[in-house]
C-alpha cells in the first residue's frame, strides 16, 4: 500500500471518528462503525429515538466538495447495506433513515438529516 493511500485511509477514519463523537454530542447512540455486509460497507450506524440512522461519512477539502461527492451508486449501496444490516435485528428500531455528515479538511462538520429516501 502507498503511503499516499495509508495517509488517505487514515484521514477517512479520522473523519468517521470526529462523526461519531458529533452524533454521540447530539443524544445519539452509535451501534456500529465501518459495517462491513456482504452487499456493502455503512460509515455508521446510530440509533436515537426509536430511529436507526444510517450514516455515509464523507470527507472532502471543502464542505461543498463533500456535499456534492454524495453519489446515487452509494445510496443505492448503503440503502442494500442496511436492509441485509437490519435483517434478523428484531431489537432494533423499525423506523429508518439516510443521513450524510460532510467533514472538510479544516474540521468543519455538517450533519444532513434524511439526505435520501429509504427504498420501498
Amino acid at each position: 500500500m502507498t503511503t499516499a493511500r495509508k495517509r488517505a485511509l487514515r484521514r477517512g477514519r479520522w473523519a468517521e471518528h470526529a462523526a461519531a463523537m458529533m452524533l454521540r454530542l447530539k443524544g445519539y447512540r452509535i451501534l456500529g462503525m465501518r459495517v462491513k455486509t456482504p452487499v456493502g460497507e455503512i460509515d455508521l450506524i446510530a440509533r436515537k429515538r426509536g430511529t436507526c440512522v444510517f450514516v455515509e461519512v464523507k470527507l472532502r477539502r471543502t464542505l461543498e466538495g463533500a456535499k456534492a461527492a454524495i453519489l446515487r451508486r452509494q445510496q443505492a449501496r448503503v440503502a442494500r447495506a442496511a436492509q441485509w444490516w437490519l435483517k434478523g435485528k428484531s431489537g432494533h428500531a423499525h423506523a429508518m433513515r439516510f443521513d450524510v455528515i460532510c467533514v472538510a479538511s479544516t474540521g468543519a462538520m455538517t450533519h444532513i438529516r434524511s439526505a435520501w429516501d429509504a427504498p420501498q
